[in-house]
C-alpha cells in the first residue's frame, strides 16, 4: 500500500484542524506536521521525507504559489484555498488537484486518490510469450513440432503437409489459414495460394520461383510484392 507522508500548511485554525480530520480517515496518508505559515514549511521539509503538501495560497509575507515556486523539489501538492481566481495559477505549477473552501471530504479523498495515482509505482503488464512450436495431431497423438524445424506447409484442399528439416514431414487436417495465423508472421510468409514458407529458409530466388531446401516453390502473383518487402528486397 502507498503510504504518503503530507504537510498541512494553512494559516487558519479551523482548516488546519479540518484537513488534519479528514487525513486520520484516509490510511494512505500520514500527517507530518501541521504548518501555519512558509517558514514552518521549510523547516518541515528539511526534517523529514515529505510526499504531499496540503497547501493554501492566501497566506501572510509568502504566499503558497510563491512558497511552491521557491523549491527546488516539491513533493506533490493540493491547494486548499477560497479563492477560484488561482485555479490558472495551480495547475499551471503541476499541482495535483485544487479545492475550494469549504472542503467537503468527498472532494478531499477524490484528490488525496489523484495524488495516490501519481505515486504509485508504474509496472507494465508482461507481454505474453508466443510459443515457438505446434502441436499438430498425427494418428492418436499430438506431435510437437519447433517453428525452426518448419521448412514450409503444403496446402492440399482442406489438408496441409509440413515439411521439416531431415527430410519429415506431416499430413495434417488443417487449412493452410489456420497455420498461417498460428506461427509468427514475422518468420513465416505466404507466397502462394498453397504455400506458407519459413522465410530463413530460403536458399535462392529467381524469377517466380524460390528453393527451400531442395524444393522448388512458385511464388503467386499477389504475394509477391509482400514477400519482396519482407526480405527487404
Amino acid at each position: 500500500m502507498v503510504k504518503l507522508n503530507c504537510l498541512i500548511v494553512d494559516d487558519e485554525p479551523i482548516a488546519r484542524k479540518l484537513l488534519e480530520g479528514y487525513i486520520e480517515k484516509i490510511p494512505e496518508v500520514s500527517l507530518i506536521k501541521k504548518c501555519k505559515n512558509a517558514t514552518e514549511a521549510y523547516e518541515a521539509l528539511y526534517e523529514t521525507p515529505i510526499d504531499l503538501i496540503f497547501l493554501d495560497i492566501q497566506m501572510p509575507t509568502i504566499t503558497g504559489t510563491e512558497f511552491l515556486r521557491s523549491l527546488r523539489r516539491a513533493p506533490l501538492v493540493i491547494f486548499t484555498t477560497a479563492f477560484a481566481n488561482f485555479a490558472v495559477e495551480g495547475f499551471e505549477l503541476n499541482s495535483v488537484d485544487y479545492l475550494l473552501k469549504p472542503i467537503t471530504f468527498e472532494r478531499f479523498y477524490q484528490a488525496v486518490q489523484k495524488a495516490i495515482d501519481r505515486k504509485m509505482p508504474f509496472h507494465p503488464q508482461p507481454i505474453p510469450e508466443t510459443p515457438d512450436y505446434i502441436f499438430v495431431k498425427q494418428d492418436s497423438k499430438l506431435v510437437r513440432i519447433n517453428h525452426v524445424d518448419i521448412d514450409f506447409i503444403h496446402a492440399e484442399k482442406d489438408f496441409c503437409w509440413i515439411f521439416c528439416s531431415g527430410d519429415i514431414k506431416y499430413f495434417v487436417s488443417k487449412h493452410l489459414k489456420i497455420f498461417e495465423e498460428m506461427l509468427p508472421p514475422t518468420k513465416f510468409q505466404r507466397i502462394h495460394r498453397s504455400y506458407l514458407i519459413n522465410l530463413s529458409k530460403i536458399k535462392t530466388l529467381k524469377g517466380n520461383t524460390l528453393t527451400l531446401g531442395s524444393e522448388e516453390i512458385p511464388i503467386g502473383t499477389n504475394y509477391r510484392q509482400l514477400l519482396m518487402e519482407k526480405l527487404r528486397l
